[in-house]
């Protein structure tokens, strides 16, 4: 009696261990061509390719846990504990890595919406630089002074970032002070003068000259010329030097602080 019933236990799980390894195989081979439909369809967007991966492996995720519930529900095995358990161990994982899920997300965001892309120049939470690579935890940038600076994507979605390379002019601010007895007609000129020099400088729009206020010890007069975005930083400094020579030879004074004394007598 014990022998056919163990048999029968026998031929029952043998039998449930080859429709186990049938819905296995099966499943397997639904996942490849699932994930191959999507590769294939991604390929097809403009989404980063960091982001291909993570919706690859997410999906990969997912369907070896429904398959791995599947294949343990043909087996017999009760899958309630199973299930608790794996909600347990998702909570408590999902705690543990509460910020580095909150920089995923963040990661997402930035590849979806694209607010900055490799080679941008961007400055956000006190540090600029040349985006040098986004992946899905962190933004990495590159300073001028060659210093490589990662940025956690979370803080990146949720900061004030200003990208100077979005397009494909910007306009340079020159702000200059001139003493109070200069000639103010003179030093305006001047200004467009050494704006003009500089061909990399747009014509349309022209300079704009200005006064912009009244200083303590100096007439401020601001330069603005609108050029590409490459050349920024080249007519900036050419600006700021050549102005200076150009005041020097006028005899147009570019005062500093100084206080006055009157004694009452």
């Amino acid at each position: 009696m014990f022998s056919e019933r163990a048999l029968e236990k026998l031929v029952s799980f043998a039998a449930s261990l080859g429709e186990a390894a049938v819905v296995l195989i099966a499943g397997y081979i639904i996942i490849k061509i699932v994930l191959g439909i999507i590769r294939r369809a991604l390929n097809k967007t403009t989404l980063d390719a960091s982001l291909h991966t993570f919706i690859e492996n997410s999906v990969k995720v997912v369907f070896w846990i429904i398959l791995t519930i599947t294949v343990l529900g043909v087996l017999g095995i009760p899958l309630s504990t199973f299930i608790a358990v794996l909600g347990a161990a998702g909570a408590a994982i999902a705690l543990a890595l509460k910020d580095s899920l909150g920089n995923i997300a963040g990661g997402i965001i930035i590849l979806v919406t694209k607010p900055f892309k490799q080679g941008d120049y961007i400055d956000i939470i006190e540090v600029a630089g040349v985006v040098e690579e986004i992946d899905l935890l962190c933004t990495r940038l590159k300073t001028a002074d060659n210093k490589v600076v990662s940025v956690p994507n979370g803080k990146m979605t949720t900061a004030v970032m200003i990208n100077s390379s979005a397009e494909a002019t910007r306009r340079v601010d020159c702000t200059f002070g001139i003493g109070y007895e200069d000639d103010m007609d003179k030093a305006k000129e001047l200004l467009l003068a050494v704006a003009e020099a500089k061909p990399e400088v747009f014509r349309d729009p022209a300079p704009f000259v200005c006064v912009s206020g009244h200083g303590d010890n100096s007439v401020l007069i601001d330069l603005r010329v609108w050029c590409k975005t490459e050349d920024y930083w080249d007519i900036k400094y050419f600006l700021e030097e050549n102005v200076k020579v150009a005041f020097d030879e006028a005899g147009i004074s570019i005062p500093y602080p100084q206080i006055e004394v009157h004694y009452k007598k």
